[in-house]
C-alpha cells in the first residue's frame, strides 16, 4: 500500500492505494536549485533576458505601474516586490510614483486585507495599491484578429509597466504569465471576451504558443503599450520558487515556459480508467472557476468513458455568476457547445470547455465543500471524501482499473504535445 497526501484547500486529504495499476503522475524530478529563492530573484533582475537592467532603464520622476496577480494565483508577490522595488529605487524612481495594480481580468475585486496579504503589509502601507474595478479603460488599438484593446487607464498612462506573475500551463492560452498580465489582467470585459472567443480554436491548448491564436492575440495587444519589463517565477508543488526570469516580456517568458516544460510536462503512454486529481490546494481550488484548470489537465490522462476524481474544496463555490448559470442550466454537453459557438459568453466558456470533456463520456466526481445538490445540478457527482469517491470509482471500473494520481493537477500536463516554442 502507498499513501498519498493530496492538497485540499489549506489542508490535505490522505488516501491509501494498492501499488498495482497505479501510476503517480507528478512533476518531473530535477535537482533542487543550489541557490536560495532570494538569490534566484536577485540574479534574474541583475541578469535580465533580452533587456538592460530595470534600474538602468527607468529615470527619476517616471511613473511605474507594477501589475501583479490577484488572489486566485499562487504567485508569491510579497516575496518578489522588495527586490523589484529596490531595483526601481536604484534607478531613482520614488515610491510615490509607483502604483501596484492587481490584475483581476474578469475576477472579483479584492478586499483591502486581501491586497495587503498579497503584497505584504509593509509594501501595502507605503505604496499605492488598487485593482482595476470597472475602469476607466482606454482603447489603445485593435489587434489583427479584431480584438479592441481597452486597458486600465493608469497602466496606459504610466511611463513604465512591470508585469509580475508566475508561469504554469493554461488550458487555452498555452501558459500563464508574460503578457497575460495585460490581457486579460488589466483589460475591459469587452477585450477579454473578444480574446477568449478564440479558445474554441484547435490550437488553443495547454503547452502551445506557436500558432495559438489566444496567446498570439494577447502578445499583440500588450505590444500596443509603452515600455515594459517582466518578472515571472516558476513554482514547485509546494509553491517554492524554482526559477525566476526577468527582462523582455516575450523572451523572458519563453525561458520560463521551457522550465515549466522540464518540470511539469509528463509523458503518458496510455490513458487511465480513473484519474485522481488534486487542483493543488488554495488558491487553485478557491472556486470551481479556478479548479477547472486541474480538470482540463486531468482530462488529458483519462480515457473516454473513464472517471476523473477532482479534489477541490471550492469555498467560494462557482466563483463566477455566468459560469454558475451555465453549469446549472441542465443543458446537455452538445447544447452547451452549440451555445458557445453561437455566441461567446465569458464564464460560459468554461462550462463549454467542461462540456467537451463530458461529451467523451467522462464522469466527473467532485470532492468539495459545495452543496451536494448544487454539484449534482452540474452533472458532476458530489463527494466529501476522496476515499469514498475512489471506492465508488473502483467499484464501477473494476478491480483491474488503471489509475493515475495527479497531486498537482493544476500544474501537471500529461502530454505528447511539442514543447513550448
Amino acid at each position: 500500500m502507498a499513501q498519498y497526501k493530496l492538497a485540499y484547500g489549506h489542508a490535505v486529504q490522505t488516501i491509501s492505494l494498492q501499488d498495482n495499476n497505479t501510476i503517480l503522475l507528478a512533476e518531473h524530478r530535477q535537482p533542487l536549485p543550489q541557490v536560495s529563492e532570494e538569490d534566484m530573484v536577485r540574479r534574474a533582475l541583475e541578469q535580465p533576458i533580452g533587456s538592460a537592467r530595470l534600474g538602468a532603464l527607468v529615470r527619476p520622476g517616471q511613473r511605474v505601474a507594477v501589475v501583479v496577480s490577484d488572489i486566485t494565483r499562487p504567485c508569491p508577490t510579497a516575496r518578489l516586490l522588495p527586490f523589484l522595488l529596490s531595483e526601481l529605487q536604484s534607478g531613482g524612481v520614488e515610491e510615490k510614483d509607483i502604483r501596484i495594480v492587481f490584475a483581476l481580468g474578469s475576477h472579483r475585486c479584492l478586499k483591502p486585507e486581501e491586497q495587503a496579504k498579497l503584497v505584504g503589509e509593509a509594501v501595502f502601507d507605503r505604496v499605492c495599491c488598487g485593482d482595476i474595478g470597472s475602469g476607466p479603460f482606454i482603447e489603445v488599438g485593435r489587434t489583427s484578429r479584431g480584438t479592441p484593446v481597452q486597458v486600465f487607464q493608469p497602466v496606459v498612462e504610466a511611463d513604465w509597466r512591470v508585469y509580475v506573475g508566475n508561469i504554469e500551463y493554461h488550458y487555452f492560452a498555452g501558459y500563464t504569465g508574460g503578457a497575460k498580465a495585460v490581457l486579460p489582467g488589466v483589460c475591459s470585459l469587452e477585450t477579454i471576451t473578444a480574446n477568449h472567443s478564440w479558445m474554441v480554436h484547435d490550437s488553443a491548448v495547454a503547452g502551445r504558443i506557436a500558432g495559438n491564436p489566444v496567446r498570439e492575440d494577447i502578445e499583440e495587444a500588450a505590444s500596443f503599450l509603452g515600455p515594459a519589463f517582466l518578472l515571472n517565477v516558476v513554482l514547485d508543488g509546494e509553491k517554492h520558487i524554482v526559477e525566476a526570469v526577468a527582462g523582455d516580456v516575450i523572451l523572458a517568458h519563453r525561458q520560463g515556459c521551457h522550465k515549466v516544460d522540464a518540470l511539469y510536462r509528463v509523458p503518458l503512454a496510455q490513458r487511465a480508467d480513473i484519474v485522481l486529481a488534486s487542483a493543488g490546494g488554495w488558491p487553485k481550488d478557491i472556486n470551481l472557476y479556478q479548479a477547472h484548470k486541474a480538470l482540463e489537465n486531468a482530462a488529458h490522462a483519462v480515457r473516454d468513458d473513464g472517471i476523473v476524481i477532482l479534489l477541490a474544496e471550492c469555498p467560494e463555490g462557482f466563483g463566477h455568476p455566468r459560469f454558475a448559470e451555465w453549469m446549472t442550466c441542465g443543458d446537455p454537453p452538445e447544447r452547451l457547445l452549440q451555445r458557445i459557438q453561437e455566441q461567446f459568453v465569458l464564464g460560459g466558456h468554461k462550462a463549454a470547455a467542461i462540456a467537451k470533456i463530458r461529451r467523451r463520456g467522462v464522469r466527473i466526481f467532485l470532492v468539495s465543500a459545495m452543496d451536494a445538490e448544487v454539484v449534482r445540478s452540474t452533472g458532476f457527482e458530489p463527494y466529501v471524501s476522496v476515499q469514498e469517491a475512489l471506492k465508488t470509482a473502483q467499484r464501477d471500473m473494476g478491480d483491474n482499473a488503471r489509475l493515475v494520481v495527479m497531486p498537482h493537477a493544476g500544474s501537471t500536463l500529461p502530454a505528447s504535445l511539442p514543447a513550448s516554442e
